[in-house]
């Protein structure tokens, strides 16, 4: 009979303690919420500027980015596309950031406006571009990346010839690695994990070290981690959409990885997806790679400008691409096994069986 109080004692005990547990979680979550974001209100346009805290913004404070957003005008304006404007932000000499200009008035926009916060805010990823802050206002929203000094594989690749660099194929091979890393993180790592849905040339960004770094998760898809696709309207880029999405209108990993596939033949041919070529010709850059490869004539597909390289390497990765596109979604691999089998690849030892 004395065990009964006793047994009470300890299940109090416990429950207290378990209580307690909970309430210091909790307490040690919201400090780090708030040491990450640095919220600053801007009362004369009724804005809201929020920074999130990192090494390279710990001596940099919200009032000093809002003043130099402020004065962005057309002359800084670096690059646009279908989800809003790009500028080039200068804090000093030293220090240059993009800003996304988001106008507001659309709830298509507003709603990758959210998305990308949501997906951006807590990514932090040596093959992810960084998302240091967002500033909201009634007229339009703003986010505040790194910026990468070498602009975009698609402007490397295909822009004009002032801005095109000259690609050898270790520079092809980290660029197509550290692409795959990045959107391995997104689908597998992440949670909830992320379909990116967007997935092309243009959206590969290379650092000063011409480091690639996934970007634009303005038409991003969260996706829950017991779940394996998303209904939701078509969105995407002609020519890097996987022929399934068309049909059943949703997103998946799986969409991804074609795209991906697509981005490796760009980095093996030098061409563009839809090159007017193709276009003239009725095909396109997806079923010309296939018809060469059956051929076994991959040479005569190589960017020109790729003057010496391993033989051995490139019909590899031509391989790797032909499994990400796939036609079947089943049969293509996941973007973890392409980072596998392009890790491999430099170690000679690699024989393509999947």
């Amino acid at each position: 009979m004395a065990n009964g109080p006793i047994l009470g004692f300890y299940i109090t005990i416990s429950v207290v303690a378990f209580v307690i547990s909970k309430l210091i979680i909790a307490t040690l979550l919201y400090r780090r919420w708030k040491r990450k974001h640095q919220v600053f209100q801007d009362g004369f346009s009724g804005g809201k500027m929020v920074m999130f805290r990192s090494p390279t913004m710990q001596y940099l404070t919200s009032d000093v980015f809002l003043k130099k957003t402020m004065k962005l005008s057309n002359k800084d304006i670096i690059g646009s596309g279908g989800y809003g404007t790009v500028y080039k932000l200068t804090i000093d000499d030293s220090m240059s950031f993009a800003v996304k200009r988001l106008n507001r008035g659309s709830a298509d926009r507003d709603r990758g406006f959210e998305r990308e916060l949501e997906a951006m805010g807590d990514i932090k990823h040596r093959n992810i571009v960084t998302l240091h802050g967002y500033y909201t206002a009634t007229q339009y929203n703003l986010l505040i990346y790194d910026l990468m000094p070498n602009g975009s594989l698609d402007t490397v690749l295909h822009g004009k010839s002032n801005d095109k660099k000259h690609l050898d194929w270790p520079s092809r091979y980290k660029i197509a690695l550290g692409a795959a890393r990045g959107i391995s993180y997104l689908h597998n790592d992440c949670i909830p994990h992320i379909i990116h849905r967007d997935i092309k040339s243009s959206n590969i960004l290379l650092d000063r070290n011409m480091e690639a770094r996934v970007s634009d998760f303005g038409l991003a898809t969260l996706m829950e981690p017991d779940k394996t696709h998303v209904s939701t309207f078509v969105a995407g880029t002609f020519g890097y959409l996987a022929p399934e999405y068309f049909d059943t209108g949703r997103a998946t990993a799986k969409g991804d990885v074609y795209s991906y596939g697509v981005v490796l033949l760009e980095l093996l041919t030098g061409k563009r997806p839809m090159d007017e070529a193709f276009l003239e010709e009725g095909t396109k850059l997806v079923t010309w790679v296939k018809t060469v490869v059956d051929k076994e004539t991959e040479e005569h597909a190589i960017d020109s400008s790729l003057e010496c390289y391993p033989v051995n390497e490139v019909k590899n990765v031509f391989i790797i691409a032909l499994m990400c596109l796939e036609s079947d979604p089943s049969k293509r691999p996941t973007v973890a096994e392409v980072v596998k089998m392009l890790e491999q690849i430099k170690f000679d030892k690699y024989v393509l069986d999947f």
